[in-house]
């Protein structure tokens, strides 16, 4: 998973747990440097110790000695009196000339594969250039934990009389030992330490991504079209504070937005619908007029044809007077919403039914299963059907041989009803202003049908939905749960 794409929530846990892990290291990392450390200081002061040591035993011998002292004398005056130091001391050392040349060991008997008989010229060099005439060198025959020191010692007067060698191992053992049982005891702790802080991070960031998720939810929620709940909010910290302030300042905003376009998109609404009333109401009015206009000017009692042409005026009123309630009922059943009736029916016998309406032979009726039960209003249902083929009737132009095809199935708990033509299609730009109030391709009507089947299967929790290809015909699928 991407960071970016992990919650709020989760980057907290991770760094709070990333946290406690990097400071377990950097701990553990110090501490054994620590050590090491010390360590290391601990052997350069006992070597220094011995140093000092051994030298204060050897300017005694030569403050106490017979022998006149000088570098050749050094084996004659330490004959014994180094084995003497060496077993007070409990050190091993060794005597070396001015010229690096060995002159006398505390070991009764020298080793050749472990003790130098000659110091290394790099390391004379190194020591007659130092300014306290001391240097210390790994021993590379005994390993990285053997050291030697060489330090240059004096007689009375302060002049350079031989070389002391020691010889030194750094026994860490006890150290090791010790930092590991610190490391382990330290491990455990802070297991312990880190199943507190994943259980502390958990409830950490919960607590402080409360507040956010909170507002999220609400943000979600939140539709022009409702009515939207202000967020409250208890102990929330200053910035998710003025987060909620400003939410609730939006939904202020959004309310008055919402109450002003429901009142413009009503009012005009209202407009349209006046203007479509009059226009509708306006064209059978004229030929009505003109009837009364007419009949008017050629009325004549003594006319014999009198009574014919009293009927003829008649039923052009009628027709006239018709039309105006047939328009006045189409709108009507557009306002009136359908009422949703828990009847359950067939859906096949009830289409069935709608189609007996219809004396063209072209159009076919298939159903996947004699019954298919379901829960709608008969009446309404077929009104649904009935619009649908009619318009599918009226889509197919006159030079085309026509063809119409009614399909009733089930699908998923829904019944599906789908109604294709051949017709001429719907360009692209109506398809988005087919379900709209008024809107018809049509010479004739009211742009009302599609409307009010719309309108009928969205109270079922229902969907109508249409693909078309221009020239090639037009399919709408009518979708409605069965309970």
């Amino acid at each position: 998973m991407s960071r970016s794409s992990l919650s709020l929530r989760s980057r907290i846990f991770i760094y709070m747990i990333l946290l406690v892990v990097v400071a377990s290291v950097l701990i553990a990392a110090v501490t054994i440097y620590q050590y090491n450390e010390q360590s290391r200081d601990y052997h350069q002061q006992r070597l220094v110790r011995k140093e000092s040591q051994l030298l204060s035993r050897i300017d005694y011998v030569l403050r106490q000695t017979t022998y006149p002292v000088s570098t050749d004398n050094l084996p004659l005056i330490f004959k014994d009196k180094i084995y003497e130091i060496a077993n007070i001391q409990n050190i091993e050392f060794n005597l070396y000339g001015l010229e690096g040349t060995l002159l006398k060991s505390s070991r009764p008997s020298f080793e050749q594969d472990t003790l130098n008989r000659c110091i290394p010229a790099d390391v004379l060099s190194d020591l007659w250039q130092s300014v306290d005439k001391r240097v210390v060198v790994k021993n590379e025959q005994l390993g990285a934990d053997y050291r030697s020191s060489y330090i240059v010692f004096t007689d009375i007067k302060s002049k350079p009389v031989g070389i002391l060698n020691v010889p030194y191992f750094e026994d860490d053992s006890f150290n090791e030992t010790e930092l590991k049982e610190f490391l382990k005891r330290l491990g455990y702790t802070y297991l312990f330490m880190f199943l507190v802080a994943i259980a502390f991070a958990y409830f950490v960031s919960k607590y402080i991504t409360r507040s956010l998720k909170t507002i999220s939810d609400k943000m979600a929620e939140t539709r022009l079209e409702k009515n939207n709940l202000k967020i409250e909010l208890k102990g929330a910290g200053q910035e998710v504070a003025l987060l909620v302030e400003s939410y609730n300042s939006m939904i202020d905003e959004l309310e008055e937005s919402a109450v002003k376009l429901a009142t413009s998109e009503r009012e005009q609404a209202w407009r349209e619908m006046a203007k479509q009333v009059a226009h509708e109401i306006k064209n059978p009015l004229t030929p009505m007029r003109l009837s009364v206009q007419s009949f008017q000017r050629k009325f004549d009692s003594q006319d014999p044809e009198i009574d014919q042409k009293v009927e003829e005026f008649s039923k052009t009123l009628i027709q006239q007077i018709d039309t105006m309630g047939s328009i006045a009922s189409a709108f009507s059943n557009f306002a009136k919403m359908p009422a949703q009736k828990n009847e359950m029916l067939n859906v096949v016998e009830v289409i069935n039914l709608a189609l007996d309406i219809f004396s063209e032979d072209y159009i076919s009726f298939f159903k996947a299963k004699d019954e298919i039960i379901a829960k709608f209003d008969r009446t309404q249902l077929i009104r649904v059907v009935t619009n649908l083929v009619k318009n599918a009737i009226q889509a197919i132009p006159k030079e085309v041989k026509p063809k119409v095809e009614v399909k009733v199935y089930e699908e998923n708990n829904h019944v599906g009803i789908s109604v294709t033509d051949n017709g001429l299609g719907i360009s692209v730009a109506n398809k988005r202003k087919v379900f709209e109030p008024k809107f018809t391709t049509k010479s004739s009507g009211m742009g009302l049908g599609l409307p009010i089947v719309k309108n009928i299967v969205e109270a079922y929790n229902g969907s109508i939905t249409f693909t078309s290809e221009e020239g090639k015909g037009t399919t709408f699928k009518v979708s409605f749960p069965k309970t």
